[in-house]
């Protein structure tokens, strides 16, 4: 059983209680919140997300006990998990005295709907450098979807096939800030910086607030990973909450290897930043063969989960992150990596506007 988030560091017990009272489930999560203080933040989302359980999926799968966090339900042009790293990325954008923003993605990118949602909310321009890098051509792909919200949420798209044509599209997006005095503020693909993984620390901290208030202990949480900062600020506010609960990805981009790489070294900063030694080695667990022929191609795994879910539960997936993280999860419990026993929470981290660029494959 996960560990109560009551037990945990007890070197960190309130001055007044005696060296045989551990601190309060209240107490560690006050605690840990405080550690987000010192960094600036916006207040983009709508939180806390809920968490609820799967009966009807778990008795599908006849293996554990499957809850989902629904951070599709984030609030934010349609919702997902990137807001919860913008909300801190934004934050030190507009603390660094920008006006303007700039990031990169997919041309369905989810990422870059969320950002460009968040310029606007909070009246700083946004640009964004979008890689042909998924091999469809197909209307649907190349203009609905993402495409869509792009285009209603009135920002300008540079549409660039490599390196070489990205540069070019930073050096415009950089001097035509430069002519205009402005600054802008660069956020990584996928928000996956240091400071962007604060916003998943903030999530570990409501996901464990919400279990203690709901009197359920999870032994695992399972998401989808890319490029690491939503599993790496998972896992390291796990750990600073002293919850026990391990945190396992289902690789959706360039590999197992790649995915873990990413998340040490933004485990490794985020450490310090919360006055802790970095989370230990052997707990990152991000797992291989689930991104089929690559990042954004579609997979029978895939569909045949999104299907599931949404028959069983009425959550709807999307075909490139979270659809492949569920056909891990359904993979892992089918051959018994997971016991029956356990109680499992899905991190669901939207994208359904995704759907509607891949409906090809659900004819």
């Amino acid at each position: 059983m996960a560990q109560d988030p009551a037990q945990t560091d007890p070197a960190r017990t309130d001055p007044a209680q005696t060296d045989n009272e551990p601190p309060t489930a209240a107490q560690v999560i006050a605690d840990t919140q405080a550690l987000l203080d010192p960094y600036p933040r916006r207040h983009l989302a709508t939180l806390p997300t809920p968490l609820q359980p799967c009966e009807r999926l778990s008795e599908a799968l006849g293996g554990p006990e499957i809850w989902v966090k629904r951070d599709d339900c984030s609030g934010l042009a349609l919702g997902g998990n990137k807001v919860r790293k913008l909300e801190y990325l934004m934050g030190q954008a507009i603390a660094e005295g920008a006006s303007r923003v700039g990031t990169f993605g997919a041309l369905q990118s989810n990422h870059a709907r969320q950002t460009a949602a968040a310029a606007n909310a909070l009246g700083l321009g946004c640009e964004l450098v979008l890689t042909e890098m998924v091999p469809r051509d197909d209307h649907d792909y190349v203009d609905n979807g993402n495409q869509t919200l792009f285009r209603i949420l009135g920002v300008p798209t540079h549409r660039v096939t490599d390196d070489v044509s990205s540069a070019a599209a930073i050096s415009a997006v950089e001097e035509a800030a430069a002519e205009a005095g402005e600054i802008v503020s660069w956020i990584p693909t996928g928000g996956s910086s240091p400071v962007g993984a604060l916003g998943y620390v903030n999530a570990a901290i409501e996901l464990v607030h919400q279990a203690v208030e709901a009197e359920v202990g999870f032994h695992r949480i399972v998401l989808a990973t890319s490029t690491g900062g939503t599993y790496a600020g998972l896992l390291a506010g796990m750990d600073a909450l002293g919850a026990g609960t391990a945190v396992t990805g289902f690789d959706t981009y360039e590999g197992a290897a790649r995915s873990r790489a990413a998340a040490r070294t933004l485990l490794d900063a985020l450490g310090p930043m919360l006055g802790r030694n970095p989370v230990a080695e052997g707990s990152v667990d991000i797992l291989d063969g689930y991104c089929g022929d690559g990042y954004g191609i579609p997979t029978r795994e895939a569909t045949e989960a999104i299907e599931l879910f949404a028959r069983t539960e009425g959550l709807l997936l999307d075909p490139v992150y979270s659809g492949k993280a569920a056909a891990g999860l359904i993979d892992v419990v089918r051959r018994g990596l997971i016991g029956d026993d356990e109680r499992v929470v899905f991190l669901h981290t939207g994208g359904a506007p995704g759907l509607f660029a891949y409906s090809g494959e659900f004819r």
